[in-house]
C-alpha cells in the first residue's frame, strides 16, 4: 500500500512538472503575434516593453520588432522595427545594438517606409538574437530630433525563429 502511496505521489508530482513546464512555455510565446500573409511572408512581431512618446507629445507607443521569411521563392530572413513617429534619414540610419548587458556596437539599417520602419536584412541578424534574453535597440529620429530607444524581453525568441523556420520550409539561421 505505501508503495502504491509513493508511486502514486510521484506520479501526481510529474504531472504538475510537465504540466508547469508546458504553462511556462506556452507563456514564452505569449508576447509574439504570428502571420502567414497571402505573398508568402511569414512574421513572428514582439512589442518593447518601454514607450515612445509620439512627436506632438500627447500618445505614446510601443515600437514593434518583427522578424521574417518569405516562403515563396529563396527563404529571405528580414528583420525590422516599426515606428508611429518617422525619422528623418532617407536611406541608412545607424542603430545601436545591446544584447544582454553586452557591450553596445552599431549597425546600418535601412529606412523604409515613409521613415517609420527600420529594415535590416540578413540570418545573421536573427542568429545573433537566438541565444539573447533581451535586445536594446537605439537610433536618432533626426539631426535635431533626438534618440528613440526599443527594448524588447526576448522570451521566447528560438521557439519564434523555430516556429517562422517551419512555416517557411527553411533551415533556423
Amino acid at each position: 500500500m505505501r508503495l502504491f502511496v509513493e508511486l502514486g505521489h510521484a506520479a501526481a508530482m510529474a504531472l504538475v512538472l510537465v504540466s508547469v513546464c508546458g504553462i511556462a512555455r506556452a507563456d514564452t510565446l505569449d508576447n509574439w503575434r504570428f502571420e502567414t500573409a497571402e505573398d508568402g511572408l511569414v512574421t513572428a512581431s514582439l512589442y518593447a516593453t518601454n514607450k515612445l512618446i509620439t512627436g506632438g507629445g500627447a500618445l505614446s507607443y510601443s515600437p514593434v520588432l518583427t522578424i521574417a521569411c518569405r516562403a515563396n521563392s529563396e527563404p529571405h530572413w528580414t528583420e525590422w522595427l516599426q515606428l508611429n513617429d518617422a525619422v528623418s534619414a532617407s536611406r541608412k540610419i545607424t542603430m545601436s545594438i545591446t544584447l544582454d548587458q553586452g557591450n553596445k556596437f552599431d549597425e546600418s539599417w535601412s529606412v523604409g517606409t515613409r521613415g517609420r520602419m527600420l529594415v535590416r536584412d540578413g540570418a545573421d541578424g536573427i542568429k545573433r538574437l537566438v541565444a539573447a534574453n533581451r535586445l536594446r535597440l537605439s537610433w536618432r529620429f533626426g539631426l535635431l530630433s533626438g534618440r528613440g530607444e526599443a527594448d524588447f524581453n526576448l522570451a521566447g525568441f528560438g521557439e519564434a525563429v523555430n516556429q517562422v523556420a517551419g512555416s517557411c520550409n527553411t533551415d533556423v539561421p
